[in-house]
């Protein structure tokens, strides 16, 4: 089965209308990122107690932690910095998330030991509650690079990995190169798409991730996040300091969110799957 994620927050701001765009495109996870103007790693513990309270009254699943943990530089006070990561372990807890999806620290390419000794820590703090951190390929962080990303799988036992096609092509990577190092060894995959000619953020399929071979190789249960980035959304400039450029205009969040959901379906269908409730299947 293939189970279908979001980062709802491209939707809307509110978790009330993160809820709705959840709930009218059959999507009953969400990798929260954004609530209200804040980013997840600044909840409180009562807010996230009572967001949490909240999406399981709606029947949402908080799947991973969408946290910016790791996108840092590398000379970080770590020690206190671990202090900030064991409170979205915290939360992480408090939303039933198992997962914190996280990076691999800015300014680090000439540091390669020390990022395995700090992602190696990060591991064993997750693992005191019971959280998988879960490494993105991301522009600027070690772990950006085919060779780089497959050092840190070789060398940091007990991380976990999120595939993210348009990342690794705004990186000058090979996409095919990375979809055989890393599709089968990839605990879940984040899906948006890019035009590596202009740059162009579009919506899967529409560009060069090869989208359709990520979903024909899958042939377990595995969960796909949408990250649509096909218009700016609130808490972007907080966690890219990039402009975002786009070949698709819609007339609002909601509109882009849904029709990102819609072009993913239409691939993950292609290759034979049906709509069930909670999923596709074969």
């Amino acid at each position: 089965m293939i189970r279908l994620c979001a980062f709802a927050d491209e939707a809307n701001e509110t978790l009330e209308g993160q809820i709705a765009a959840l709930q009218r495109n059959n999507i009953g996870l969400l990798e929260i990122r954004n609530v209200a103007g804040k980013n997840v790693k600044d909840l409180t513990l009562e807010e996230a107690e009572n967001y949490a309270k909240v999406l399981e009254q709606n029947g949402i699943r908080v799947w991973s932690i969408g946290s910016p943990v790791g996108k840092v530089k590398i000379d970080v006070d770590f020690e206190q910095y671990l202090e900030e990561v064991r409170h979205i372990c915290r939360l992480a807890n408090i939303f039933g998330a198992t997962k914190i999806r996280m990076f691999s620290f800015f300014e680090a390419y000439e540091q390669g030991e020390k990022v395995i000794e700090y992602l190696t820590k990060l591991v064993e703090v997750a693992n005191e509650f019971g959280v998988t951190m879960c490494h993105e390929n991301e522009k600027d962080v070690y772990g950006d690079t085919v060779a780089r990303v497959e050092e840190l799988m070789d060398s940091v036992p007990g991380l976990k990995f999120v595939y993210d096609p348009a990342n690794y092509l705004q990186c000058g990577q090979s996409v095919s190169e990375a979809m055989d190092k890393f599709h089968a060894r990839t605990e879940y995959f984040h899906v948006k798409d890019v035009i590596v000619e202009t740059d162009e953020l579009v919506p899967a399929g529409h560009g060069d991730g090869q989208i359709k071979t990520l979903v024909e190789r899958i042939t377990d249960d595995k969960v796909i996040t949408v990250e649509p980035h096909l218009a700016v959304f609130s808490g972007y400039s907080a966690i890219d300091n990039t402009v975002m450029k786009h070949k698709f205009h819609f007339s609002s969040n909601e509109d882009s969110f849904d029709f990102a959901v819609g072009e993913l379906k239409k691939i993950i269908i292609s290759c034979g799957y049906h709509e069930v409730k909670g999923g596709f299947t074969k």
